[in-house]
């Protein structure tokens, strides 16, 4: 009997080498699909370690990944998003993905049991009081992310776990605990496909909810990016036209001002006399958009 319900054979995987492509693909949809329905049971969970992080970061620590394998690929694609996407400092965003760089290129199951490289990892990163892991296996019991969690709960840091079993080893030191409990995949133990999608699914609500908490969306727009590329800076400026009512060319105008900064840009928008005023407003309002727009509609 297989230990972990993500090693577990699926029902309807019987002659699944010798189906036709068709059926193959209906089948690996439903399977994504059925992962992904796994999610809403972790809402409260996913909530409650976004909450956490958000405090971390807007406190000035860090936020760490830490995974193996196709787990650690998931872990390293949302951390990799923040910075451009909500406008957090690269230093203050973490990646352990076990193996590193070389896992990039060949993605060896060695590194997966390698506890003391895990701890190692943590130490050199300097992970400790202030800063939040979250570590993720689909098993959860993973050494590499269970060894990381630990090392980093040991100095100090806040701990998430995130795994695909019920009762993983991985939840037994977390302060959150994310369980994900994905069906047995069509390819019995390949957790890159459901537990792969249900993760990335929970990351991506992980750390849009964490950049809201930080103050770094208004409505439905993301008032932090990082507007590098002519795509992005085409979307700052219609954010600054949508949000402050104005045309595009003033709004390109504002934001020439602002340097970029989106939020400065509304704010000039909005009244701010000077960058200067309005970076104080968006300190005073720890960096909420829409607290710091108030500043402004008092004093018109």
């Amino acid at each position: 009997m297989p230990s972990v319900k993500t090693e577990e054979c699926h029902d309807k995987a019987i002659g699944l080498d010798v189906a036709h492509p068709a059926i193959v693909l209906r089948l690996l949809a439903s399977g994504q699909q059925a992962a992904a329905k796994v999610v809403d049971d972790a809402i409260e969970s996913i909530a409650a370690a976004a909450e956490i992080a958000a405090e971390v970061l807007s406190a000035g620590g860090r936020l760490a990944y830490a995974g193996a394998g196709s787990s650690g690929l998931m872990a390293m694609a949302d951390a990799l998003e923040l910075p451009g996407t909500y406008g957090i400092a690269h230093d203050k965003i973490v990646v352990l993905l076990a193996g590193g760089a070389a896992s990039l290129t060949d993605l060896a199951g060695g590194y997966e049991d390698d506890i003391e490289l895990a701890r190692n990892d943590v130490i050199n990163a300097g992970i400790g009081k202030g800063d939040c892991l979250v570590a993720v296996s689909a098993s959860g019991s993973t050494p590499y992310a269970l060894a990381a969690l630990e090392e980093a709960r040991s100095r100090g840091a806040r701990v998430i776990g995130m795994a695909n079993n019920p009762g993983a080893a991985l939840f037994a030191d977390a302060e959150v605990s994310i369980l994900l409990q994905t069906p047995p995949e069509v390819v019995s133990g390949s957790t890159r496909m459901g537990a792969g999608t249900a993760q990335k699914i929970a990351f991506n609500m992980f750390s849009t909810l964490v950049g809201i908490q930080l103050g770094h969306v208004y409505d439905g727009h993301m008032v932090n990016l990082k507007a590098d590329n002519i795509k992005l800076r085409g979307r700052a400026v219609r954010i600054v036209s949508d949000i402050a009512g104005i045309g595009s060319t003033e709004a390109g105008h504002h934001l020439n001002t602002a340097s970029g900064s989106v939020k400065i840009a509304i704010l000039l928008a909005a009244g701010a006399d000077t960058v200067a005023a309005a970076q104080a407003a968006l300190d005073g309002a720890r960096q909420n958009l829409r607290k710091a727009l108030e500043v402004f509609a008092s004093q018109g």
